[in-house]
């Protein structure tokens, strides 16, 4: 899922689907954990796997800010949704869906790295 999260990232920053700013923040994001899921795919690191699980949790605050954030629900992981203006009616149902399934999706890839975490502590 991490390295699945970073090809989609690396495809966003690449097509400057957002800001400077959040694509600068996205290519920070990939360099910070694209090294941790080589290390749980070769090894199931302890570390990249704490790694991945506090990268996950900052992820979806990430997200959950820009989601709250003025104009926040504009931001979407949808190259194809059409930006609607904020204060167009019912602009914010398709784009809050999406970041509500990107959250989602990060907290389940820190549930799924500390159920590894448990597996492995409970192996030692």
């Amino acid at each position: 899922m991490t390295a699945a999260s970073c090809l989609a990232h690396v495809w966003l920053a690449a097509g400057s689907h957002h800001g400077l700013w959040l694509n600068a923040l996205m290519l920070v994001m990939v360099a910070v954990c694209v090294p941790c899921a080589a290390h749980v795919w070769r090894h199931s690191s302890l570390a990249a796997l704490h790694r991945i699980m506090a990268s996950g949790v900052a992820m979806a605050a990430i997200h959950g800010f820009l989601l709250l954030a003025p104009g926040g629900s504009a931001h979407s992981h949808t190259a194809a949704a059409p930006v609607v203006p904020a204060g167009s009616a019912g602009s914010e149902g398709p784009a809050a869906a999406v970041l509500l399934a990107v959250i989602a999706l990060e907290m389940t890839t820190a549930f799924l790295a500390s159920t590894l975490v448990a597996r492995l502590r409970s192996r030692h």
